[in-house]
């Protein structure tokens, strides 16, 4: 029986539809009798929907010159 901790974790997988089918079978009957669990996992969904209808915006010029010559300077000098 998985816990609601358990379940919180395995949430993205389930999104992504990556659980095994033993997995999803415990995420599922959790589910049918943890009311927050389920809130939580509307929640979820509704930000990462939100999250992808959010347009990217652009990077500076100027600030992608000073990060190519940042990680340029330091891949030179070996530095992880």
């Amino acid at each position: 029986m998985l816990t609601c901790k358990d379940v919180i974790g395995l949430m993205l997988d389930y999104l992504e539809e990556a659980l095994t089918p033993e997995v999803l079978e415990g995420f599922s009957e959790h589910l049918q009798d943890c009311r927050p669990c389920v809130a939580y996992l509307n929640t979820y969904k509704r930000t990462r929907d939100l999250t992808g209808q959010v347009a990217r915006v652009p990077m500076p010029d100027e600030m992608r010159a000073r990060l190519r010559e940042l990680l340029v300077r330091q891949l030179s000098q070996g530095t992880p």
